[in-house]
Order: C-alpha cells, then sequence, then structure tokens
C-alpha cells in the first residue's frame, strides 16, 4: 500500500498540511515525522508553557536525527497567515522574523518542517529587550555520572532557595539538567547573565569538588554551570521538547524530588503522552513565581569587588569591558617568558574535525587504535568534543588533552583534511544571490 504523501490535519479549527507524514525521523526507535506532530499535539499545553509566545529559533532535521540539520532563524515565507512572527534586530541592522508559536497548530506546522526540538528565547514577543527567565544549564563534561549531575542540581536548589528565588528543574533531554528560575521582565540581558555567572560561582563555591563555572573546557571539571546560554541570541531547548536522539528522548519538567530519583531515559515521544495525561506539566505553576535579581547582582557586586569580574563570553560576542583574555589557557602567552611564545598550560592536540558528528567520532576511534599506550593514560575528561557553530549548522572538532600522559609518550597532533567548502558544487548564479542576501559585513554581537 501507497504511503500517503500528505496528510491534512484539522487543529483548533485550523488547518494543517503534514508533507511525508511516513518519513522517518529517528530510524532507530522507528518515529515517523507524524509521529512527532501526533506527539506535540498530546503535550501542547506543557509545550506551549515553554516556547509559546516567544521567538523560536527553527532546528530542522530533514532527512531525521542521523542526518545533516541545520538552524533557521527566519521564518519562511511561505507560511500559514496564522503563523505569528516577531522581528529581532542583530548587531548588523539586519532583522530576523522568528516564528512565535501561540497554539497547538503552530508546533503541528513547526513538526512538519521536521523541528524537532524547540528553541526559544528567554523573552516574551511582547518585550524582547528584557528576559522573564534565567537559564541554569547544568552540562556534565565526559566521563561524568547521572548522580553527579543529580547531586549538583541539589545544590543548585539550595543556592536559590538562599537567593529567595525558585528553580523549576528539567531534564535536559541529554546527559544535563535545566533549571528554568521566572524572573521580573525589569533587567537587560548583560543584567541576567551577570546574575548567572555569579549563581554558578557560588554554586561552585559550596561545591568546588563536584562544579565548575570554568568556561574553557580544558578547565573543567564535574558538571559545568553554563552561565552563558544566557547571553543574547542563544537559546536552549525548552520542556516537553524532543531532542535529537536515537531514543528519541524528551526534555522533562519535574518536581526537585523527581529530579531526584529519576531515570532521563524512561522520558522519549513514546512514553510522554500517557505521562502527561498521568501526571499534567509539574511547572503549571511557573509563570505565577517571578523573583527578583536583585540579590544576585549584588553578590555580582560583591565577586568583582574580591576581585573577579567578568567571565569569558562565547566567541561571537564583542569583547566586554573587565573580560579575561579569549585566548584558551593552553595557548595563552606566558608573562614571565621575555620572548612572548605560547607556553602550554595543557597540552592539547586537535585530532578530528568533520562536518558530520559521527565521522570525527569514527576518526576519535581510529586514532585510539593507533596509540593504545596513550590512550590508558586518558581519562574521559580528556577527550574534548566541540560542536563548533556556524551560522546554520555546527561541524564537530576533537581534541586530545595529554596532561596525564608521559611526555615520551605524547604524540603530535595528525595532519588534518581541511573541512569541506560547502560551496563547492555552488552555481555562480547562487554565490551571487547569498553574496546579495547577505552583502552587509558581520560584526561581533553587542550584548544588550
Amino acid at each position: 500500500m501507497t504511503k500517503p504523501e500528505r496528510e491534512i490535519l484539522t487543529v483548533d479549527g485550523r488547518e494543517v498540511s503534514i508533507s511525508n507524514p511516513g518519513k522517518v525521523l529517528f530510524p532507530e526507535a522507528g518515529h515517523t515525522k507524524i509521529d512527532l506532530v501526533h506527539y506535540y499535539l498530546a503535550v501542547a499545553e506543557g509545550a506551549l508553557r515553554g516556547a509559546g509566545g516567544r521567538p523560536n529559533v527553527l532546528v530542522r532535521h530533514p532527512n531525521g536525527v542521523s542526518e545533516e540539520f541545520f538552524y533557521q532563524k527566519r521564518a519562511p515565507e511561505s507560511r500559514p497567515e496564522w503563523i505569528e512572527v516577531v522581528a529581532l534586530k542583530f548587531p548588523s541592522g539586519r532583522t530576523a522574523e522568528e516564528v512565535v508559536p501561540r497554539d497547538a497548530a503552530a508546533l503541528a506546522w513547526m513538526a512538519n518542517l521536521a523541528c524537532i526540538e524547540l528553541h526559544p528565547h528567554p523573552v516574551r514577543a511582547e518585550d524582547l529587550d528584557h528576559p522573564d527567565e534565567l537559564r541554569v544549564d547544568l552540562d556534565p563534561v565526559p566521563g561524568v555520572e547521572w548522580r553527579q549531575v543529580q547531586d549538583v542540581a541539589k545544590v543548585v536548589h539550595a543556592t536559590l532557595d538562599d537567593l529567595g528565588l525558585i528553580g523549576w528543574p528539567k531534564t535536559s533531554g541529554a546527559r544535563g539538567i535545566h533549571v528554568n528560575v521566572r524572573i521580573h521582565q525589569q533587567w537587560t540581558f548583560t543584567e541576567v547573565r551577570r546574575a548567572a555567572v555569579a549563581l554558578a560561582r557560588e554554586v561552585e563555591r559550596r561545591a568546588p569538588s563536584i562544579a565548575t563555572s570554568k568556561w574553557w573546557k580544558e578547565e573543567r571539571h564535574g558538571v559545568f554551570i553554563d552561565y552563558n546560554q544566557n547571553a543574547k541570541d542563544r537559546t536552549v531547548c525548552s520542556a516537553f521538547s524532543v531532542r535529537p536522539r536515537a531514543d528519541a528522548r524528551v526534555s522533562t519538567p519535574l518536581t526537585w524530588e523527581e529530579i531526584d530519583r529519576c531515570d532521563p531515559a524512561d522520558f522519549t515521544l513514546k512514553t510522554m503522552p500517557a505521562w502527561f495525561r498521568s501526571n499534567g506539566d509539574r511547572h503549571a505553576e511557573i509563570d505565577r513565581h517571578a523573583g527578583s535579581l536583585e540579590t544576585l547582582l549584588e553578590l555580582s557586586a560583591r565577586h568583582e569587588k574580591e576581585g573577579q569580574g567578568d567571565a569569558p563570553w562565547p566567541p561571537q560576542y564583542a569583547k566586554q569591558p573587565g573580560e579575561p583574555s579569549r585566548v584558551q589557557p593552553s595557548r595563552a602567552k606566558k608573562a614571565a617568558k621575555p620572548t612572548g611564545r605560547r607556553v602550554s598550560k595543557h597540552p592539547l592536540i586537535v585530532i578530528a574535525q568533520s562536518a558530520k558528528k559521527d565521522q570525527a567520532i569514527e576518526d576519535l576511534e581510529k586514532w585510539k587504535a593507533q596509540h593504545p599506550a596513550v590512550v590508558e593514560h586518558l581519562q574521559p575528561a580528556d577527550i574534548l568534543t566541540d560542536s563548533m557553530r556556524g551560522r546554520w549548522s555546527t561541524w564537530t572538532r576533537i581534541r586530545i588533552n595529554l596532561q596525564h600522559v608521559p611526555e615520551e609518550l605524547r604524540p603530535k597532533a595528525p595532519k588534518l583534511a581541511p573541512l569541506p567548502n560547502p560551496w563547492s558544487d555552488a552555481t555562480p548564479e547562487q554565490i551571487a544571490a547569498y553574496r546579495e542576501t547577505h552583502r552587509k559585513p558581520r560584526q561581533a554581537r553587542k550584548p544588550e
């Protein structure tokens, strides 16, 4: 029997056209595009509480989770008239109209575009300059067990309580935990990020053996508290968002007690609709508990007086007053050396880079097979896998920190093939059209 090429759904009185409904998006789990649509319709109330009323970046996986994906900030020109958009302004002066989902029909329409994840900004469409949410992202370094992430979450909970703030935890849908804190809409992005830095440092002070606020991967240990998720234009997956993992795992809002005893693998596209029917949205009251950042900003001012100024920003942002050096520690110049040559704090080598993560992982395994004596000395955190984000897509770089390897065994970095040029097969007309669309020079983002 031939599968239908298109299916029309009626959602709250709106018609939503689903193209290729049988297209498999999760090959290992067998979930199709129509499965994704029905999932978001089943949990729409909770998903809209996290992503609704906010501009969303479209993260599209047109050929499923095992193939390449891309970021789309601009809403497609061909869209139903009932899809709401709002214009966000970028430092270059250009604007992008991003999708603002308001109802279940909008979620179904986004799922039809193979937007597996929901990636909202921490602002409401009605006020794009003042976030209403501080985001705490607990990101474990390789080798860290789930129990340690839960332990750091406990410290975050206690710290927020002491600061008079209410945190709403959820599984990230990957290896970490997110904690969202609703705040009054009266602080700028820069102030919210400053508060996030202060919170990260306070959690690190309370639990230095298991938590870190260090930005550079080579300096991290345990669970990294990613304060830079609060920088302007950064987005993270929201509650009830499906993640592009083989098992179609879901970022699930829970109570603090549930977070402390849960297994994140239990929450998937397949299991969540029934779970939602039974339990509802654990964060249903989140919007009724907006808090103040005054105490955190006072803590930030105290840190500054004690000599802790700003923390590093992501590389695409303009250098900020008081920000430390943008050079990673392993490449920083040692002041005591009159030659000014770079002296590595950590001996890092790049051993793989690829447009596809699977290929980079395969190259890593080949490198390991070539250097078994080196691998014996490596710890999990010594393998640094970096997702290098471009304008629309990402590429993967893998570095090895040889700090635990005896000097006589340390290999040289292999000679790597350059990343493929995405424009190698483009016609002159396509290149000219791209240049015309992007003729204005890009500028570093200015935090506001």
